[in-house]
């Protein structure tokens, strides 16, 4: 683990800038003047493969040397990271390996396949997938870009926060999602070094709720259970991601899978874009907690929109929001 610098992120924007779009900055006023916080939405479902994690595969896969391309990349993912390195061995033309869980959305690994990338499907828990990206390593001698315990990857993803900050310098404060803790770190990194003092929260799934546990312990825990619709976000932290987000983040808010729904249903009613669930985590978890961010400026990093949308009928609640 080495330490990311200021400059370490000022190189990753330059050389992932041919790869990935400049994402917008939306705002909408029906839910500022219903929730009293003035939001910024930093639109990652409108990315390259339709979620930020194209900004750290590109990036950790573009710092491989010529030798370790020809032999590809590898990776176990349920589904975004998949994207990045199945569209990163696209673009750059090598190989791309990518074991998925069952579990795994069927539109994301639809995708993966799409890219071109070779597909292996593992049973859906971590010590088979770990076990399978093994076999294939070793058979293929195609490097492993870890999803998110990588400072390649958190460098990558840390040009999020700093685009944001070029659209809306004034923000009091920013949430993104967490899960294994790749886009967090590379937020609050962003933050402490283009905007200091800015509070940066994480927003977890009460049904994944590992890292609320780890930041009180001081060491990667497990969640106690995993049930939510935030499929992106049931991994665990890891040592690497822990130790950043235990020294720059503000605060980890939990919300219900209820909670999520009805953010989710917010944000497609009212804006009219296609956001999945774990994205609109860090969202209900501002709704939730109105007298942290009412009558402040405040960046949600919407993370991907690559949803089934077959799922619609399950996860809309009968009645619309209610802010309280």
């Amino acid at each position: 683990m080495r330490k990311i610098t200021k400059e370490a992120i000022e190189q990753a924007e330059q050389i992932i800038k041919p790869y990935i779009h400049r994402t917008p900055v939306m705002t909408n006023k029906s839910i500022n003047e219903l929730s009293g916080i003035d939001f910024y939405f930093k639109c990652e479902n409108f990315q390259k493969i339709g979620a930020f994690k194209i900004r750290g595969g590109m990036h950790a896969t573009l710092q491989l040397t010529p030798e370790q391309l020809l032999n590809g990349v590898a990776t176990h993912s349920s589904g975004n990271h998949a994207q990045a390195l199945a569209y990163a061995g696209k673009i750059l033309g090598i190989k791309a390996y990518i074991v998925m869980p069952k579990s795994s959305p069927q539109v994301k690994v639809d995708a993966v396949r799409g890219y071109g990338a070779d597909v292996i499907i593992c049973e859906a828990n971590q010590i088979a997938r770990e076990e399978t990206l093994k076999q294939v390593v070793e058979k293929t001698g195609a490097t492993f870009i870890h999803p998110f315990d990588n400072d390649d990857v958190i460098t990558g993803q840390a040009t999020c926060l700093k685009e944001f900050l070029e659209e809306v310098p004034a923000l009091d404060a920013v949430l993104a999602p967490v899960g294994g803790g790749g886009m967090l770190s590379g937020t609050c990194l962003a933050a402490h070094y283009f905007k200091p003092g800015l509070k940066v929260y994480g927003g977890e799934p009460e049904g994944a709720a590992d890292a609320v546990l780890s930041i009180k312990s001081g060491k990667v825990e497990k969640a106690p259970f995993i049930n939510t619709i935030a499929d992106g976000l049931m991994t665990t932290l890891s040592e690497r991601t822990l130790a950043i987000i235990k020294e720059h983040v503000t605060d980890i808010l939990l919300v219900s899978d209820e909670e999520i729904k009805a953010a989710l249903r917010l944000i497609y009613e009212r804006m009219k874009i296609i956001v999945e669930p774990s994205c609109v985590v860090p969202f209900a978890a501002a709704l939730k907690n109105p007298a942290l961010f009412k009558g402040k400026k405040v960046g949600i990093i919407l993370s991907g929109g690559n949803v089934d949308i077959t799922k619609f009928g399950d996860w809309f609640p009968p009645t619309g929001l209610t802010i309280h």
